[in-house]
């Protein structure tokens, strides 16, 4: 009896969805999990062809890639009671499908448990230290002991914390507000003790130099007078020397100048004879001197 064209058109169909149901292919971006009745019974973390009982059996696949964690944001209260604001993230990778499986069963639950070990690992690092620390190149150190604690906690999730850093952190703004006018109003005093302190030195370095003018001052005048003193003897002996070689034309020449002192503006005129002994040497036509 031939079979009916329709029973092996049916029955290579069941073949084939048996072979689909029995194969299935793990990329390199993947891990697998084999799943009995809901029952993990096989890790798979190589790539390629791989079976599974039909109906039975099913898989979960797990990437295998670097993924990225974006942690909330986070206050954290440091050891002198500031509050900061915490903006961290992470990069992990699944490395045992099984016990991600078993610790957090997906990746939407692990986001709630990782959140948690970030914000007590925050906790744990900044709470031993004040403010002023957090605030300064001494983060890094503290940025160190942080990634530490997260990549031990995390490891029972069956991941590898690749890396772990704090993006930004932030004073809330009622405590941003405080600060600023706390350092404001440093920075006022600072700014009057400075300006007290250049006053203070401005009147010190006049005070040397009215002192050190004064000083200048007297010694110019006491060299002047030692000068003009020595020039006038000096002037004085030319003139005696003079008189002693000649006593007549040194009168005229010393009558000649009271004349020239005297009478030397143009505006000054003289009404009258030229009698007295202003003018002995105004002479008369006989040449005889004036009376």
């Amino acid at each position: 009896m031939k079979k009916s064209p329709i029973v092996l058109i049916i029955l290579v169909i069941a073949i084939l969805i048996g072979i689909m149901s029995t194969a299935f292919t793990v990329r390199e971006t993947e891990k697998a999990l084999v799943m009995q009745f809901g029952n993990p019974v096989r890790v798979i973390d190589e790539a390629g062809l791989n079976f599974k009982i039909p109906f039975v059996q099913n898989v979960r696949f797990f990437d295998n890639r670097v993924l990225d964690y974006d942690a909330n944001v986070q206050e954290i209260p440091t050891s002198d009671q500031k509050q900061v604001l915490v903006d961290a993230y992470a990069r992990y990778r699944i490395t045992d499908p099984l016990q991600f499986f078993q610790a957090v069963n997906n990746e939407f639950a692990l986001r709630a448990r990782l959140d948690s070990v970030i914000s007590r690992s925050l906790r744990d690092v900044l709470g031993e230290v004040p403010l002023e620390v957090v605030m300064t190149p001494k983060r890094a150190d503290l940025m160190r002991g942080f990634t530490e604690r997260v990549e031990v906690e995390a490891r029972k999730f069956g991941i590898q914390v690749v890396d772990v850093r704090i993006r930004r952190i932030d004073l809330p703004e009622e405590n941003s507000q405080a600060i600023y006018r706390r350092m404001q109003t440093q920075r006022e005093q600072e700014a009057r003790k400075f300006r007290a302190e250049g006053d203070k030195e401005s009147r010190r370095i006049r005070a040397e130099a009215d002192k050190e003018q004064r000083v200048i001052l007297a010694e110019a005048r006491k060299n002047a007078e030692i000068l003009r003193g020595e020039g006038d003897a000096k002037a004085q002996g030319i003139y005696n020397d003079a008189y002693g070689r000649d006593a007549d034309f040194f009168d005229f020449w010393r009558s000649m100048q009271a004349m020239q002192k005297g009478l030397g503006s143009e505006s000054t005129t003289y009404v009258g004879p030229p009698t007295g002994d202003f003018f002995r040497f105004f002479g008369d036509e006989t040449g005889k001197g004036a009376q």
